[in-house]
């Protein structure tokens, strides 16, 4: 676990990565359920998978950030409107009330939202590298976001308009340092299991056509309980003859179509491996079906799952196909892919379990950047964006009767703990923050924000602690509607633990029999 304080003024979500780190020891000490090794974590949305039993957390796939401040925000609403509940408001005017701030807010951060002018290709480059950043403030990677956040636009420029993420592949070498990793603009895969022949095929070609195949290309015994009668041994070496000529009729069309590297997610055996090999071809089996499947994206043409129709148009292509040698692994590349534009990003490091959360933590950047380029406005966080939007909603609570005054008063008031956590991640005073916060925003200083560096308050737009507006909008909508959902629940029934389940009663008198009474 991590408990590193960002060194980079951070966005809300440097809160919610850290507040979770503070307070892992608590909440996770009997560990995750079902996991069978360790987990390295930082983000909140891992936390919420391991505790979930693997449900996906919804807006990490969507959005990729915000998970953390979805769950503080919807805890503090619900902790602000406990006393209304138990003085007996009817939820819905609760319900009600948590809506309508939540428009006001949102169509508040739309309003303030910058919009940075995507002509600019200079200017929206350090607006994309600035969001990467952000995102990676609070991660273990903090050191080195610099490095990374250059990786990560670098990446997602790489993709065509469509920006799909499943077009961008990440890898894991272990050994090496952070910034041994690289970036490859082309699809790149771990060099799959290879039989005797594998040696002899060449390593690298200059345009090469390529065959992807769901065909086995492997002599196989007979499955269990198989029975063939025959009468004399030429029958039996006709059959023995009969199934090599299947096979290297197999070879043959694939040789004859004029494929020089062969991938198939099924088997390529000894024999065929080394057929390729005589006649200059590179093949690979057992290739994961996502690494064939984003192949085929990338180079074109289509997995075929028979040999006999390998056309032209059924051939993928790209510029150069090479295998090289990556720390301790090889891997094949292929780059300059015509029909999708595709990269990978090769991860180095140490542990497993660190490179699982780099991996984390770059997903959560890669979708930070393609939220900003698809949406292009941007707002100021540690703290500034919610600081605003609870100035905001407390005036205008002001301004209407009843019971709704209230708790959009409640709902405002609630905004204030993505600061005050910042603070108390970073060991500051979060009162004196706090105070000086709503004293520079009611003077209309509405970007201003936590500073973790110098223990105070900063403007965060003109530090460039941005994130996209996109994000806060998610985030709030979130966490508004998780706390509308609980409010709304009147009753909850429980089931009373058996007796059997590990009670010292049960537990002392398992495996001693009992005598059945004599009737005299």
């Amino acid at each position: 676990m991590s408990f590193e304080v960002p060194s980079h003024p951070d966005c809300s979500e440097s809160l919610g990565n850290s507040a979770t780190n503070l307070r892992a020891e608590k909440s996770l000490s009997s560990g995750f359920p079902g996991s069978s090794g360790v987990v390295l974590w930082c983000g909140g949305d891992t936390v919420g998978l391991a505790q979930h039993g693997g449900d996906p957390v919804s807006l990490s796939l969507q959005v990729g950030d915000g998970t953390t401040s979805v769950t503080l925000l919807a805890a503090e609403f619900l902790k602000q409107v406990k006393p209304y509940v138990e003085e007996g408001l009817h939820p819905q005017i609760i319900i009600r009330a948590f809506r309508t701030a939540t428009q006001l807010a949102v169509n508040k951060i739309k309003d303030i939202a910058v919009s940075v002018k995507k002509e600019d290709k200079d200017e929206q480059r350090s607006l994309l590298e600035k969001c990467a950043a952000t995102a990676l403030s609070s991660k273990l990677i903090s050191q080195s976001k610099e490095f990374f956040s250059k990786m990560v636009v670098d990446a997602v420029m790489m993709l065509d308009d469509l920006l799909q993420l499943k077009m961008i592949g990440i890898k894991q070498v272990q050994g090496g340092a952070l910034e041994d990793s690289q970036l490859v603009a082309g699809v790149a895969f771990k060099k799959t299991f290879s039989y005797a022949g594998f040696e002899m095929q060449p390593k690298k070609y200059q345009s090469p056509k390529i065959a992807l195949l769901n065909v086995e290309l492997e002599l196989k015994a007979e499955k269990d309980n198989a029975e063939v009668r025959v009468n004399t041994v030429e029958d039996y070496q006709a059959i023995v003859d009969a199934e090599w000529n299947i096979l290297y009729d197999k070879l043959d069309k694939i040789h004859k179509s004029g494929a020089k590297v062969v991938l198939s997610k099924l088997p390529i055996g000894d024999v065929a491996t080394q057929y390729f090999a005589d006649r200059d071809m590179f093949c690979a089996g057992r290739v994961p079906e996502e690494d064939l499947k984003r192949t085929m994206m990338a180079c074109g043409g289509s997995i075929q799952t028979s040999v006999n129709a390998l056309s032209d148009d059924v051939l993928g292509r790209c510029e150069l196909f090479e295998e090289t040698q990556i720390g301790g692994e090889r891997y094949n590349l292929f780059t300059g892919c015509p029909k999708a534009k595709t990269c990978t990003i090769i991860l180095r490091g140490g542990a497993k379990q660190f490179m699982e959360e780099t991996e984390r933590s770059l997903h959560d950047a890669i979708m930070i950047v393609r939220r900003a380029i698809k949406n292009d406005s941007v707002v100021a966080g540690g703290g500034a964006i919610e600081m605003e939007l609870s100035k905001y909603l407390r005036d205008y609570s002001r301004t209407i009767p009843g019971k709704q005054q209230l708790l959009i008063g409640a709902y405002a008031k609630a905004l204030e703990i993505i600061p005050r956590q910042l603070c108390d991640n970073a060991g500051f005073d979060a009162t004196n923050i706090l105070n000086k916060l709503r004293a520079k925003h009611a003077q209309g200083g509405m970007w201003y924000g936590v500073d973790v560096t110098n223990e105070d308050i900063a403007d965060n737009f003109s530090a460039c602690v941005w994130e996209p507006a996109v994000v806060r909008i998610n985030a709030l909508t979130a966490a508004s509607e998780a706390a509308c959902l609980i409010v709304s629940v009147d009753e909850t029934i429980r089931n009373p633990r058996s007796s059997l389940d590990g009670s010292p009663a049960a537990a002392a008198g398992r495996g001693r029999a009992r005598a059945r009474p004599h009737n005299h």
